[in-house]
């Protein structure tokens, strides 16, 4: 049964710190709808997207008697269930809320039964605002269960427009054009690169240290306890094969023979849940190929991980992988990452290329530097002018690190673009 004293403290703490955080704001669709499940990595920032929003509604006139925030994992909260819910709404209403307040509950897979909760108060037509931890939370089942009284949006770390942002940092026009301006965006763009976007990483100019805390509790919490992994040793084995892996296909097959060869024997089965435990926890992001079978999409698929900080700790000079990473997450961002991995793809057909998007019929090759070898240079071009004949292709990149050009043939144009002014744009 859970304690009143301590649920009704919990509350009140809540409120005088949320409104004294300052929040920058994030780049999300949010339309007038009651319900929404934000869902994503740990740390990427969902909690602030509540906290903008209840912000907004207190500037609005509203006050905290329209309003319930509880973060579920807040420690004192460890064991509630699901019945221990309707608790927290008598707590609200006895420190003088209203009986039917706007709910925004923070990393709410914790409780066991929650989307039970959820659809009981939508269908009572509460406002509801919840997040999660768990990619399950996205999946069709659980989807159906809530019955489409919840719209999913995904939070993802902060995009570079936003990493700039949150220093202060203009990037328009006349920024870009100015010496000092391009300078800024410049040393900034080098960070973000290889440290990637988790919002609360920002301002620490020790970065790797934090990045790796929130590896740990991903990797040992959301992951190893989570799904009662005992070989932990072979799950970082399995992660840092992945992460060598980034910019090519690979199979279960071909994991578990090399996990089976450092040391301890694993089975195909075995290397399927061990993907999927970290596809759940939002550590892995698979891109399957366009061109594939069924059997072949799922099991012989790209990876990538959610963040390049997190990609920067597994990895030494790793320029190019951490650069294609950055497209995927800039891809994944503008084009979603359903269960099904059915938004972004890449091309694997007697040509190879990187990222193929069906809905706006985009094609990309990444190459960190395009200039310096002949080789490069024609291996990405060509693909990129073969694939028209296998795909509609209304646009074509070539996206590199701070090279850019414009090649010109049969189809139409090939931009060659940095990184940096694509996501820019």
């Amino acid at each position: 049964m859970a304690n009143k004293e301590v649920i009704k403290r919990i509350i009140q703490d809540s409120r005088h710190e949320i409104e004294s955080l300052e929040i920058l704001h994030r780049e999300i669709n949010i339309d007038e709808f009651n319900c929404y499940i934000f869902v994503g990595v740990r740390r990427a920032g969902k909690s602030f997207v509540l906290y903008e929003k209840m912000q907004q509604l207190l500037k609005e006139g509203y006050s905290w008697n329209d309003m319930l925030y509880i973060n579920f994992e807040d420690d004192h909260l460890i064991g509630l269930e699901l019945q221990d819910i309707d608790t927290i709404l008598e707590c609200h209403m006895e420190l003088g809320g209203n009986d039917k307040p706007m709910l925004f509950f923070d990393e709410i897979q914790n409780i066991d039964g929650w989307e039970r909760f959820a659809r009981r108060v939508a269908d009572k037509k509460y406002k509801v605002w919840i997040t999660g931890s768990n990619a399950k939370m996205l999946s069709k089942e659980m989807l159906s269960t809530l019955g489409g009284r919840f719209l999913p949006i995904e939070v993802y770390p902060f995009s570079f427009p936003e990493y700039l942002n949150s220093k202060n940092i203009p990037f328009d026009e006349k920024a870009l054009c100015s010496t000092k301006g391009k300078t800024d965006i410049m040393k900034l763009y080098n960070e973000y690169i290889c440290w990637g976007g988790l919002p609360e990483c920002i301002g620490l100019k020790v970065k790797r240290n934090y990045i790796s805390a929130v590896y740990q509790k991903i990797y040992l919490g959301d992951i190893c306890t989570r799904n009662k992994i005992s070989n932990q040793n072979l799950l970082r084995l399995m992660i840092k094969k992945l992460s060598e892996s980034v910019k090519q296909p690979i199979s279960y097959s071909r994991i578990a023979k090399i996990l089976s060869s450092m040391g301890g024997k694993i089975s195909i089965p075995t290397t399927s849940s061990y993907i999927g435990y970290c596809e759940d926890a939002w550590l892995l992001l698979r891109v399957h190929n366009i061109s594939a079978s069924f059997a072949e999409k799922e099991t012989n698929s790209k990876y990538y991980f959610i963040d390049n900080g997190i990609l920067s700790l597994l990895l030494i000079d790793a320029n190019t992988t951490l650069l294609e990473n950055a497209v995927a997450l800039a891809l994944f961002r503008k084009y979603g990452h359903d269960s099904d991995n059915e938004r972004v793809f890449f091309y694997n057909n007697n040509v190879e290329v990187d990222f193929y998007v069906p809905e706006d019929e985009l094609a990309i090759q990444v190459s960190y530097s395009i200039g310096g070898s002949e080789q490069t240079f024609a291996r990405e071009v060509e693909a990129l002018q073969k694939l028209p004949a296998v795909l509609a292709c209304k646009q074509r990149f070539i996206i590199t690190f701070d090279e850019g050009d414009t090649i010109e043939d049969i189809y139409g144009k090939i931009e060659i673009i940095p990184f940096w002014k694509w996501v820019l744009k």
